[in-house]
This record gives C-alpha cells, structure tokens and sequence, in this order.
C-alpha cells in the first residue's frame, strides 16, 4: 500500500481548530468597537502562525488556518455572495437541557454572483505561514457547500423574481460563482479546497427528510439534483486542483442536528459527484454501517472520519484499524484514508474539548494512518 502525496492525505483533517483565549477576547474587543478590523486581523495572523505549527508538530500534511477568521463555517462565506443574505444562527435550549444552534436563514434575495475574492487574501497568508513553518504541507482551504443556498430554505428562500425557475439559471449562476472563487484561489497558488455539506448528511434523517418534503422537496430526488449541482461547480475547478466534500450531521458545541445511515444518499454521492474525495462522519452510529461504500467510484477516495472530535476521550489505535479494516470490505483499503469526523470548532464557539486533546487525537490519526498504509 501507498502512501498518497497529493491531496487527501492518508492522514487529512476536516480544517477548524479550537480558538485560542486571546483571539476570542480580540473579537469581543472589535464587537464592542475597542479595536479596529485591521488590529483584529494581527491578531488572527498570530494565532493562524501558531496553529500552522500545531499542525506541522501533530504531522499532518494538510494545513488549514483553522477558520481562524471566521464566527461560522458558512456564513462568513455566503454573505460575500451577491445576491446573499444570512441571518446569524441563535442558540436554543432542547427539552432535555441541552444546547443547539438553530440553523441561520441563508436567503438567496437576488442573482447569485461572485462580486470579489473571498479566501483569496486569507490564503495567501496561509500559504505564507506554512511556506515558513511546515515546507513541503500542503495549504487547504475550506469554504461551504452551494448546496447550503438551496436546503436550508428550498424553494421558499429563493428569489422568484431574480430565479422564477430553479434550473438551470440558479444553480448555474451559483456553479459560476464558486468557480471565479476556485480560479482566484488557483491563481493564488491553492490546489486543495474542501466544500463542507450539512444537507446530504441531513437527508439520511427521517425528521429532516420531512422538512424538506413539507418545503416541497422530495427527499429522494434531492440527492441525485444535488450531486448535478456539484458536478457543475466541479466541471470548472482548474486543472490539478483538488477538490473534497465533508459530510456533516452538526458540530455545534460538541452536538449534532441528525443521524441516520448514508444509504438514502449514497448512490448521488459516491457514484454520481464526480469530486475528487469525500470526508463521511464514522465516529459513531449515528451514521451506520459502512455498507454504504459500495458504491464508491473507481479512482475517488473516501476519508473516514472514525476519531470524533466532540468529545475528549481518545480512541483506541486497535479499534480504528479494525473499523478501517470493516469499511474496507466494501471499497478498496487504496480508495480510502484516516480523519477526524468533524472540525473541532465548526463555529467560534469549540466543541468540548481540550486542546490537548485535540493535539492527541490528530497524532492518533497520523500514526494510525502512517501503520495501516505506510
């Protein structure tokens, strides 16, 4: 077996870290206007050259900034989309005490377009950071997924006036957009990029199944549309450019929004996306049995996130090799690679663990990686 030297990694990782102290007190400060953006920005620059470092020491050969500069993996991104607007997410308390975030609305109020270089800067100075600090990693930027324009609203949430019909003038100009931005992050030197998915995950989930249909969607149909959308965005990513999906069921202070087995979206996902690699959630049965795989295509790597990171206790090394071992039943152990299941602070908020914990759990993944495939 093969070590892989272009991305995904044996041994990758879905991209958001823990927020130092001192960065988050650096955003009350802006919040409350005791600094500027410009001071704020120094601030995120230490703390993305700390965490380059981490991930170097941790051996990792993927970089991220660790969503250093952002308050939630998508917003921050949609609403620099023309024709965009979000509303910020509210945290709510569930019957049983607990904390969830309640999905922000995400509203598509015009023609979706790409008005300017979104990731282009804060890639730059990533790729600059590591560069210096980790020669020879590979700098990975991560962005949301088109998808997330559609589900969250459906048809309700698009503009009838800038789309009266859906396809293929919405998602074509969408596709567009995410292509002007993979081509400014390729003109900047970038050659992997991770679209993260909450929706194909949610519709493995009966509840969220029948939201959807109450939207007017068929949960059936919405996979197989979507994996057309995709490939539209994948149709104009540059030459030699990687490009991955994660599946995400929630990661908001160390809790989840769905669950269910991949089987109502796996054919859309692992046959039809023509995506170069896809990061799916195995870390517990939430998301079922790895039957799902079967249908993975010929020269598409899967990377199965079995370490989670919502919670601090360390996996065993023996159980990871023996679930690796399970999944690859059902595709090829060369098709397939080692992660976490998630990020561990998909909001600025962090999962509920400690960062020694997630510095255990990234060199667990590194040496089960480096053992199992060489």
């Amino acid at each position: 077996m093969t070590a892989r030297t272009t991305p995904p990694f044996r041994a990758d990782h879905v991209g958001s870290f823990l927020r130092p102290a001192y960065l988050l007190e650096a955003r009350e400060k802006k919040a409350r206007g005791e600094i500027t953006p410009a001071q704020l920005r120094e601030v995120e620059d230490r703390a993305i050259t700390e965490i380059v470092k981490f991930q170097r020491d941790c051996g990792l050969s993927a970089i991220t900034d660790g969503e250093f500069r952002r308050t939630y993996f998508h917003i921050d991104f949609l609403d620099q989309l023309g024709g965009v607007k979000t509303d910020i997410p509210v945290t709510v308390k569930k019957p049983d005490g607990t904390e969830e975030l309640a999905p922000p609305t995400i509203r598509v109020v015009g023609k979706v377009q790409h008005v300017k270089d979104i990731q282009r800067a804060d890639f730059e100075y990533l790729k600059r950071q590591v560069a210096e600090h980790a020669p020879g990693a590979t700098p990975k930027v991560t962005i949301p997924s088109p998808t997330m324009l559609h589900f969250r609203g459906g048809r309700g949430g698009i503009s009838r006036e800038a789309y009266p019909e859906l396809d293929p003038a919405f998602y074509d100009d969408t596709a567009r957009a995410y292509g002007e931005e993979l081509l400014s992050l390729y003109n900047a030197g970038c050659r992997y990029v991770q679209m993260d998915d909450t929706n194909m995950a949610y519709l493995c989930d009966e509840k969220m199944r029948e939201a959807a249909r109450q939207r007017g969607d068929d949960p059936n149909e919405l996979p197989h549309r979507y994996a057309g959308f995709i490939n539209k965005v994948v149709a104009l990513k540059p030459p030699g450019m990687t490009l991955a999906m994660h599946l995400c069921r929630g990661n908001f202070k160390s809790t989840f929004a769905a669950q269910g087995n991949y089987e109502p979206v796996a054919e859309a996902l692992l046959s039809e996306m023509n995506l170069d690699a896809i990061f799916m959630e195995y870390d517990d049965d939430r998301s079922g049995d790895f039957r799902p795989l079967r249908f993975l295509k010929k020269g598409r790597i899967v990377v199965l996130g079995l370490v989670t990171t919502k919670f601090g206790q360390l996996e065993s090394k023996e159980s990871l090799k023996r679930r690796i071992g399970e999944a690859a039943q059902y595709a090829p152990l060369e098709q397939l690679a080692l992660s976490p299941q998630c990020g561990f602070s998909s909001t600025v908020h962090g999962n509920n663990i400690a960062v020694e914990d997630q510095r255990r759990k990234l060199q667990l993944v590194v040496e089960t990686a480096q053992e199992v495939w060489g």
